[in-house]
């Protein structure tokens, strides 16, 4: 068994679903912050956002929701890199699906996608894959 398989799951699971609270904070805070602030145009602070977002996650879960931080982080930002990806159209197609077929608000599809694809992708994969 892996060291990271070796956290506990209850602990690993609250503290990574934490570490993605703290995210989203960064990534929409600096949205807000980019935009009104600085005066960058909104779809460059959104990628800002994104990219600082994924960045507090990803060292906020290899040091403390999966204690990887004996392995090396080279291979780790990969597989990260990787299920971010996924995750990314995953999201994109579950918004998507929930607002033109169901008939659900964008804002609200995006809610309910997020959650779903953070407990059933996201989370699985890091636990067994990106932190392993």
């Amino acid at each position: 068994m892996s060291e990271s398989i070796s956290v506990p799951l209850t602990r690993a699971f609250g503290r990574a679903q934490i570490a993605s609270l703290a995210a989203t904070a960064v990534d929409f805070g600096t949205l807000f912050f980019a935009t009104e602030v600085l005066g960058v145009w909104y779809v460059v602070s959104t990628g800002l956002g994104a990219l600082f977002g994924a960045i507090t996650n990803f060292v906020l879960n290899r040091y403390w929701s999966f204690e990887a931080s004996h392995l090396e982080w080279g291979p780790q930002a990969r597989r990260y890199a990787l299920v971010s990806g996924g995750s990314l159209g995953l999201n994109m197609l579950g918004v998507y699906t929930f607002t033109e077929f169901l008939g659900v608000k964008y804002g609200l599809s995006k809610v309910l996608t997020s959650l779903l694809v953070g407990l059933l992708f996201n989370f699985p994969l890091h636990r067994r894959y990106v932190f392993k």
